[in-house]
């Protein structure tokens, strides 16, 4: 159980890693530095990793009359290595970690409700739920299908209205403490870092605490080839994390590649046991039910794409995961290993 009491005026390091999101970055800091926290230290910081958007030119207009906005280059460009540049540069003083996504919609008071839930709970980490929601008939669907059982199998950050310590969810805060005794994320990841670094924490006796009362907006990928490709790399980098962490794979998660695995042997072999075709015809019925259910719940045309939507999301997510298993070697993980993060300096 964690024993360090965040002290009255907290310092607070918040990291938003960027990479071409002019349309979405000053919202997102507007919103982040209204209402701050009563007597803490706020420092934001954006870890660019590349953009030629606009998103640099904007950011630092922003920063020259904002004193707490600071803007860093993230030559390695991917979200791991962002924060813990950011935690290295700026996070030396530093009580609290809170990391943002650009594409989030976060409610107001955002970093300061965090702070009260670390404090009332005690826990290492706060992590909370994200609601999709979408603009064009496409993202609607993958929204609805996002925030139901279909798309998520029961996941407590996806949707979830229970509050309660877990093993993993949407990442939001960290005592720094905790963050370097972990070793931060790893950058060898380029997604499923922070499941990864969930089962770091909790191996090392950090408690994850969910908060469901303070919940994120977000907006799912535009297109099916984004959002195949999205999913191609979450499976993949799960495979690496259950490898690297045994035990940390749910069942949710282990019926996705299977369902794909049993789909592909029943249509090889279906020249000789036509019936094998059941397996695959029931799954496309389904998803067809999950479709006319939520367009009938929405009352929208558009819930007709949920379960097309659903159809892409487990199989890209799967195809990543086998894809990972066949290529990518992986080391398990012990206490042996742990490695905290230097100080900076």
């Amino acid at each position: 159980m964690n024993t360090e009491v965040i002290c009255v005026s907290p310092a607070v390091l918040v990291v938003i890693p960027t990479l071409n999101e002019v349309d979405h970055i000053e919202s997102v800091i507007a919103r982040l530095l209204e209402a701050p926290p009563a007597d803490a230290k706020l420092t934001v910081v954006v870890s660019d990793g590349g953009s030629t958007d606009g998103t640099v030119k904007l950011v630092r207009r922003l920063a020259a009359s904002e004193p707490r906005l600071h803007l860093l280059d993230n030559p390695r460009r991917i979200q791991s290595a962002a924060v813990n540049l950011a935690v290295q540069r700026f996070g030396a003083s530093a009580d609290v970690l809170v990391r943002c996504d650009a594409h989030a919609i976060y409610p107001p008071g955002f970093v300061n409700r965090l702070l009260q839930t670390l404090a009332r709970t005690q826990a290492d980490a706060v992590v909370v739920p994200m609601d999709s929601s979408g603009t064009t008939c496409f993202q609607r669907a993958v929204a609805w299908v996002s925030n139901s059982w279909a798309g998520t199998g029961g996941s407590a950050h996806r949707g979830g209205h229970e509050s309660g310590y877990v093993d993993h969810g949407h990442h939001a805060a960290f005592r720094m403490a905790s963050y370097r005794r972990a070793g931060g994320y790893d950058e060898s990841f380029t997604h499923n870092e922070d499941a990864e670094l969930d089962c770091r924490q909790r191996a090392l006796g950090s408690r994850i605490y969910l908060d469901a009362g303070i919940r994120l907006g977000y907006c799912p990928r535009g297109s099916a080839r984004a959002l195949c490709r999205q999913y191609f790399s979450y499976g993949r980098g799960r495979a690496r994390t259950v490898r690297r962490h045994r035990g940390s794979m749910r069942l949710r998660q282990l019926v996705v590649p299977l369902h794909l695995a049993v789909s592909l042997a029943a249509v090889a072999l279906a020249f000789w046991w036509p019936a094998l075709l059941l397996w695959p015809i029931l799954y496309l019925l389904a998803s067809g039910t999950v479709s006319a259910a939520l367009a009938w719940r929405h009352r929208s045309v558009c819930g007709l794409l949920a379960g097309p939507a659903a159809v892409m999301m487990h199989t890209s997510w799967a195809a990543g995961f086998v894809w990972s298993l066949l290529s990518v070697r992986e080391r398990p993980w012990d206490l042996a290993l742990a490695s905290p993060m230097r100080a900076p300096g």
